[in-house]
């Protein structure tokens, strides 16, 4: 049962416990915030297998199996990238479902055509993968938070 003051991440922890289904996170720039979110509800363990802080391209190739090819054509900060990453994860680590973000934080960093605000968040399961394209704004926490908002209600909409 929903209550309107439930959490989103405590929806999406009991409906995966519910079906037996696994999640994985990939995180750039929220840094962890996602799984930190998922983590705080209890009895997560039951359908949380982790995450990856994936900051620098290296780490992004290495454990998420982002493309080298794609990050030098489209950057980290890519629809391109978010796809890999949230496939990477969830093949990598034999999940269910995956999410990944990739963006600019701020306050530095960004650029006319990529500005600071712009975030990629993907959704990968078996058989497909959501790729949404966000412009926030506001500070660099105000810019993770809405991320970590964004990609959990992603989450939401995919195990509905």
């Amino acid at each position: 049962m929903v209550t309107e003051h439930e959490p989103l991440e405590a929806r999406i922890v009991r409906v995966l416990t519910h079906e037996g289904l696994w999640l994985a996170t990939a995180e750039s720039c929220t840094g962890g915030l996602i799984a930190h979110r998922i983590t705080s509800v209890p009895g997560a363990s039951e359908c949380f297998l982790g995450g990856v802080v994936a900051y620098s391209n290296a780490l992004k190739t290495d454990l998420l199996g982002v493309s080298p090819g794609t990050l030098a054509a489209a950057g980290a900060v890519s629809p391109d990238t978010a796809r890999q990453m949230a496939e990477g994860a969830r093949d990598r680590y034999r999940a269910d479902l995956s999410v990944a973000v990739t963006g600019i934080a701020g306050p530095g960093g960004g650029s006319p055509e990529k500005p600071v605000g712009l975030v990629f968040i993907a959704v990968a399961w078996t058989g497909g993968c959501d790729v949404a394209r966000h412009a926030f704004s506001g500070a660099r926490e105000d810019v993770k938070q809405q991320t970590a908002d964004m990609a959990l209600a992603m989450v939401w909409e995919r195990i509905q």
